[in-house]
Parts: C-alpha cells; sequence; structure tokens
C-alpha cells in the first residue's frame, strides 16, 4: 500500500537516541566548537537500540511508521540506508532543513502538526524530553525513549544549538 493511500493511524518516531544507539559519537559534541561533520559523519556506525526498533516494528502492524529526525536533511542517504540496514519497517523520513538551528521542540511540534492533518498520530515515540512536553501539551500521545544513554551534550545541543 503507498503512502498515498495509507490510512492506518501514524506511529512518529525519532532516529537518534531512540531507534540508534549514538553514544559511540558523543565525543564529537564535548569538543568545543562541536564537531558537527564528525558526528553526524560517525552515524551511519550507529548500533541500533533493541527497545525501539522492537516497538518501531511492534507498531507498524497497526501504524504507518514516520521517522521524524533532527538529523540534516544533507544525512538523508545514511539515514534512509541505515534504516534500511536495522531492518525498520519502510516509511516517510522527515529531517530538518541543513540551516535550520530552532530548538528541536519548535521543528518537530511543526512537524507533527503538519503530518497530522487529516490523520491519526496515535504515538510519538522521541528521546527528548522538551520534545515529548511540547507535543503532549499539543494533545499528541507520547512515548518517552528512555532506553539509551544519558547524552547531556546531545541535550543541550538538541535546545541549544538546534542541530539534532
Amino acid at each position: 500500500m503507498s503512502a498515498r493511500t495509507d490510512r492506518r493511524p501514524l506511529a512518529v518516531f525519532d532516529i537518534d537516541n531512540t531507534l540508534a544507539d549514538t553514544d559511540h559519537r558523543q565525543h564529537f559534541l564535548e569538543r568545543r566548537p562541536r564537531d558537527w561533520d564528525g558526528f553526524f559523519g560517525a552515524a551511519p556506525a550507529d548500533p541500533p537500540l533493541a527497545r525501539g526498533v522492537a516497538l518501531a516494528v511492534e507498531r507498524a502492524a497497526d501504524s504507518e511508521i514516520v521517522y521524524l529526525t533532527g538529523r540534516p536533511e544533507r544525512c538523508r542517504a545514511d539515514t534512509e540506508e541505515w534504516l534500511t540496514r536495522h531492518g525498520l519497517p519502510e516509511g516517510r523520513v522527515w529531517m530538518r532543513g541543513n540551516q535550520d538551528r530552532r530548538p528541536a521542540r519548535t521543528t518537530k511540534l511543526e512537524v507533527l502538526r503538519r503530518i497530522a492533518r487529516g490523520r491519526e498520530v496515535r504515538v510519538l515515540v522521541d528521546d527528548d524530553e522538551l520534545v515529548c512536553q511540547a507535543a503532549r501539551a499539543a494533545g499528541f500521545p507520547v512515548v518517552l525513549a528512555n532506553w539509551a544513554a544519558e547524552a547531556p551534550e546531545l541535550k543541550a545541543a538538541q535546545e541549544g544549538e538546534g542541530r539534532t
């Protein structure tokens, strides 16, 4: 069934620290200035997070899967290849514009509202607490992905630098 005719509810998944374990590339964010090219360049080597992948596969049984990531558009090919390689369900990938530096809670809520027009969003699964709070306040059902290791530098960057 094509995405155009699929009317099942949507299950929206973040990628970094929800489906993909970014722990091995956190060191790129601990430097000043942060090494964003190194951080995103290492993404293809991310190991999958079993709990997130299992939840996406489970949700695909009754929902259309959509990926909503703060990764910049320039990472699309690597991101889509990673999703396929790790057996994640097919789904549209929404990415941040290459020059968009707004906080994740702003950009992701904007996209959520856009994709929810005429469609039920059954769940948003994301590791960013501020994204989850904003989505919940806007009426979206949320699952906080708390199964990855803490990534304080990534959390700071999500809000302060609008990079992921």
